[in-house]
């Protein structure tokens, strides 16, 4: 597949002298207007040359205006990155809205590294990739541009530099003992290297091959395709939305919260037994989880007033304040708006042995952002196998990932606004839209059964819990977590 680029491509130096400058002029003029724009723009810089890679990216920061330049270096090893799924640095990384993100190998070095050593092997390297395809489509599909280099050197290229660098150490300081590695093993590398580009070569995000043994038409193939790519998405009118997916038929759906026993309730003596006995065992539990590196994920939807706050404190009153954090979700910030409506999620996700607790959560885009119409048809739709993406790559990293849905009736419902009205400490938590949502009811009942079913796996069911009785929702929710841990553990 690299073969082709090998054709011994050079520029001179009065060309290369005189094409520069008004390459600089121009691509900084795009930078400026893109900073208005409301998309972002990837450049990932990858690639055999390892000393081409960073002079690629030595000469963008050179060119360009630094300040709105966001680059990333993924290191192996370090703590923070490792004790996630590993896409959370990844994301992390993501520019703005207006600026460009250069990351330097990225999510491509990790996995061609990881099968390199033997870590992982061709059915999970399969794996990584086709979560690397739909990163780079869910991202391609909100706007973003994504520009990937791979910067290739042949063998006897590389060997050639190397000789030079020892001959003259003065012009090769930036050489390594890994340079020499990279020729030694160039033959096992190579196959790995071609195919982890030709399957991540989509229309979402196309590679560009650039020869890179002549330094000067490396910098003006890189600065011009660059250009070329930005200067056209800049140019084109916004796009349209797209077609949305055909809705459900009737014979597919299922009315899943109809199914639901709302008449279980629990006496208050015996809640309070069952409520202690299952909060002592969770408390072990987490101790356990946290000694042992398990780290979890709590998820809790359900209609206004169904009890997640209540039920929340009621987890957290046996746990430790240190082992976990509970975020709750509202309308998006700016900052939010400006990413991926993922990036909120995945830059909370816990760390080995912590929990993490979604009062609210990512199913916001097929529930609230669908019934009020915040979001296309297009983006909510394309919501499911999205989120089913994010939730597999937290499984396969380990974590324990549990998500109720709290249903209670619209009776049960309005009872609990009215009290909430009366209720001094309870007052702030009533508001006109909290009515006005429950004359959509009907709508909500559809997205939650559509919801249920194309975002329930056998590794992340629902737990739909009847929370008509707040002491019953409870204590379910309590021994669900608690069996779930105690099985893991």
């Amino acid at each position: 597949m690299f073969e082709p680029v090998e054709i011994g491509s050079k520029v001179s130096k009065d060309e290369f002298e005189a094409a520069v400058d008004p390459l600089r002029l121009d691509l900084i003029n795009a930078q400026y207007e893109l900073h208005e724009r409301p998309f972002s723009v990837i450049v990932l810089v990858a690639g055999d040359d390892r000393l081409g890679v960073e002079e690629a990216v030595d000469v963008l920061h050179e060119w360009m205006d630094a300040r709105y330049l966001d680059t990333h270096v993924f290191r192996q090893g370090v703590e923070d990155r490792i004790e996630r799924p590993w896409f959370w640095q990844h994301w992390q990384g993501l520019p703005r809205h207006g600026q460009i993100g250069v990351h330097m190998g990225g999510w491509i070095y990790h996995a061609i590294a990881r099968r390199l050593r033997g870590v992982i092997d061709d059915d999970e390297l399969d794996r990584r990739l086709a979560h690397i395809r739909r990163f780079e489509e869910l991202l391609a599909a909100d706007g973003t541009l994504i520009l990937k280099f791979w910067m290739h050197l042949s063998r006897k290229d590389h060997r050639k530099r190397l000789e030079e660098a020892e001959e003259d150490p003065d012009k090769g300081w930036r050489m390594e003992d890994r340079d020499w590695k990279l020729v030694e093993h160039y033959r096992e590398i190579l196959p790995i290297a071609e195919r982890t580009v030709r399957e991540t070569d989509t229309p979402a995000a196309r590679w560009h091959l650039i020869e890179s043994a002549d330094r000067r038409h490396r910098h003006l193939t890189f600065g011009r395709t660059i250009l070329e790519a930005l200067t056209a998405r800049l140019e084109a009118p916004e796009p349209t939305p797209e077609l949305a997916a055909a809705p459900a038929s009737p014979a597919e759906q299922t009315d899943v919260l109809a199914s639901v026993d709302l008449t279980a309730e629990l006496p208050y003596e015996e809640y309070r037994k069952r409520r202690n006995k299952r909060q002592v065992q969770l408390s072990k539990a987490t101790r356990a989880a946290r000694d042992e590196g398990l780290s979890t994920v709590l998820v809790f939807e359900g209609w206004d007033a169904a009890g997640k706050g209540g039920v929340i404190r009621r987890l957290t009153h046996a746990m430790s304040a240190a082992d976990y954090r509970v975020v709750p979700i509202a309308a998006p910030t700016e900052e939010e708006l400006a990413h991926h409506y993922l990036w909120r999620f995945w830059r909370h996700l816990p760390r080995l042995g912590r929990m993490v607790i979604f009062d609210r959560s990512w199913y916001g885009r097929v529930l609230v952002e669908r019934v009020e119409e915040y979001a296309h048809p297009s983006q909510w739709q394309r919501g499911y196998t999205e989120i089913n993406d994010f939730e597999q790559q937290i499984v396969e990293h380990g974590t324990v990932l549990l998500k109720f849905w709290l249903h209670i009736d619209p009776d049960e419902q309005e009872r609990r606004f009215k009290q909430r009205e009366v209720t001094p400490y309870k007052k702030y938590k009533i508001t006109d839209d909290d009515y006005r949502n429950r004359s959509r009811w009907a709508e909500y009942t559809a997205a939650v059964d559509e919801m249920v079913r194309r975002t329930g796996s056998t590794q992340a069911p629902w737990k739909i819990i009847a929370a008509n009785d707040k002491r019953w929702a409870r204590v379910e929710v309590l021994k669900t977590v608690c069996k779930a841990l105690e099985k893991r553990l």
